[in-house]
């Protein structure tokens, strides 16, 4: 596990953006493979954004956090979440598919991973980023911790973007702490039928901007894409818009148990020679599209699959 330090405020690894909220923490205890200079570089210097969301987010949810996720990173901003299950797992694993860089703001101890199933996730955010928490090294995961980490998440973020969820919901108080904090919020436009469409939607009624592509992020931000960059090769259609049909939740392996057609899913993928989406989806014809997509989402957050330019998949795992 990558070493834990702890990192007063007023030190050059502490994120100038969250010393000016009214209530930061005297320090961050941050896990990651860099030191506090290249924290300051790395992570503090660019501008973040926060993407949250629904724990259980539907599928069409999970693709838009992680397409944006992808798209920021290539930009070269950090993407800021909270490493809970659904839409924050869905953008960590964006950012780093992209080879971005991504943090992690934890309700316990940052020694302690929760959930419990994103260890593989977590380390690879702390090689790639950093994992911040205000509470000692095993300090457990209690409830009333998360909406406090939430502040943490929207102060180190110019601006936040609620992908999906619900009004009164965690995703809910990260967006009423950004306001709190003056930070710009966006919200991503969604069909009144789909899950998660009533936080967004009231968000862009009450006149947060709507937030349709990593591009309108980017440009609030006034930030450029990294030079030579053209955009997302490939990037996979979502599901239909209108379509009201119930949405598959992301099962994962060791989590309630698999989505239905998982274990033909997995062989297919370990071939070993690449699948496009649709090429997956043509020869497994009796697994359907939203339970395809939600277990490909669970297996890129799990680091077991990776996705290449022009949308080739390739098994990444071991396990």
């Amino acid at each position: 596990m990558e070493g834990i330090s702890w990192i007063p405020r007023g030190d050059p690894g502490f994120p100038a953006l969250l010393e000016g909220i009214a209530d930061a923490p005297p320090g961050l205890w941050v896990r990651s493979g860099w030191g506090p200079e290249a924290l300051a570089e790395r992570l503090w210097s660019p501008p973040a954004v926060a993407l949250v969301g629904s724990r259980g987010a539907s599928c069409a949810g999970l693709e838009l956090a992680r397409q944006f996720a992808w798209g920021l990173a290539r930009a070269g901003v950090v993407v800021v979440s909270g490493l809970a299950r659904g839409v924050d797992a869905a953008a960590h694993a964006g950012a780093l598919e992209a080879g971005g860089a991504t943090v992690a703001v934890l309700g316990c101890g940052a020694d302690v991973c929760y959930p419990p199933e994103h260890e593989r996730l977590a380390a690879r955010i702390a090689s790639r980023g950093a994992i911040l928490s205000e509470w000692p090294s095993g300090t457990p995961a209690l409830p009333w911790r998360f909406p406090r980490r939430n502040r943490l998440i929207s102060g180190l973020s110019r601006v936040t973007v609620l992908v999906e969820g619900r009004a009164r919901s965690g995703a809910w108080h990260t967006v009423a702490a950004a306001l709190d904090q003056g930070r710009e919020v966006m919200a991503v436009p969604r069909d009144p039928l789909l899950p998660g469409s009533a936080a967004p939607n009231r968000l862009i009624r009450d006149g947060a901007a709507p937030a349709t592509s990593a591009e309108d992020v980017l440009a609030l931000l006034d930030w450029r894409r990294a030079p030579g960059d053209r955009g997302r090769g490939g990037a996979q259609p979502l599901l239909p818009p209108g379509d009201s049909r119930p949405r598959a939740r992301a099962a994962h392996p060791r989590a309630g148990g698999a989505a239905p057609g998982a274990a033909r899913i997995e062989a297919r993928l370990r071939r070993g020679d690449g699948v496009t989406l649709e090429q997956l989806a043509g020869g497994l014809p009796e697994v359907p599209l939203a339970d395809l997509q939600a277990r490909l989402v669970t297996l890129e957050v799990e680091g077991l699959v990776r996705r290449e330019r022009g949308g080739l998949l390739r098994w990444a795992g071991s396990a």
